[in-house]
């Protein structure tokens, strides 16, 4: 008799753990469901694809970082599903809130723009998770058409390069008169005279056709001339 008893009471205490669970899980998708989750991560990956387009496209510096770009698209996917978990709950939120404010990012930016990207991607992370995929939609494509319009007007602007000679001393004339007949933008960064020659450092800019480097060989006292892609802001 007393085993039965305490068979029944393991039975119910079994049944009643189980009912506990399963509201537990219910109440857990009562307002995020699995297919809301799907459709946020879906949604991120066609974002920040296009992000990471838009970065590949609208680069302008030396070395284009394809990592960086993959960084654009995993933002927009992390930041979606958070936002999704917060936006219910207040007290998640200002949790959240206080771990982030703790963390502390080292990673140097080399390039203004490449903030920009990130804050882009955050951007649409937000939107994405409180489930404004239109708004998102939108957002994306439209800054995309801003962006990739400013760079095709940017590109048909000469191109800045570093133009470093070292020649003779009597040569330095000649090759003043060739950047005059040959570049209309150029300025002097640098010129350095030792015993042995002199060093020239000019910035120029032109069209990426013309074949600098190979008039400023043919220059009688030319040693050896070296032209060098560079990012400058303009007017500097």
């Amino acid at each position: 008799m007393f085993i039965s008893t305490a068979y029944a009471a393991g039975v119910k205490s079994i049944l009643k753990n189980d009912a506990s669970l399963s509201d537990y899980f219910l109440s857990q998708f009562e307002n995020l469901t699995p297919w809301k989750i799907i459709i946020g991560l879906v949604m991120g990956c066609i974002v920040g694809l296009i992000i990471a387009f838009v970065y590949k496209r609208c680069y302008r510096g030396v070395l284009y970082s394809p990592t960086f770009a993959m960084t654009l698209m995993m933002l927009t996917l992390i930041t979606t599903p958070v936002v999704m978990c917060i936006k219910s709950d207040i007290a998640l939120s200002m949790g959240m809130v206080g771990a982030l404010s703790i963390v502390r990012f080292r990673t140097a930016v080399k390039d203004p723009m490449d903030t920009a990207y990130m804050f882009w991607s955050l951007t649409m992370g937000i939107l994405l998770g409180a489930e404004l995929y239109v708004h998102a939609l939108a957002v994306v494509l439209g800054i995309s058409v801003i962006l990739i319009a400013m760079t095709f007007i940017r590109f048909r602007n000469p191109n800045s390069y570093l133009l470093v000679v070292h020649y003779d001393d009597y040569a330095e004339q000649e090759i003043t008169q060739l950047l005059r007949r040959t570049v209309r933008q150029r300025k002097l960064r640098s010129k350095t005279v030792t015993r042995s020659g002199a060093e020239m450092t000019v910035e120029v800019r032109l069209d990426s056709k013309q074949d600098l480097v190979s008039a400023v060989l043919n220059i009688e006292g030319v040693h050896d001339a070296t032209l060098v892609a560079c990012q400058v802001e303009a007017g500097t």
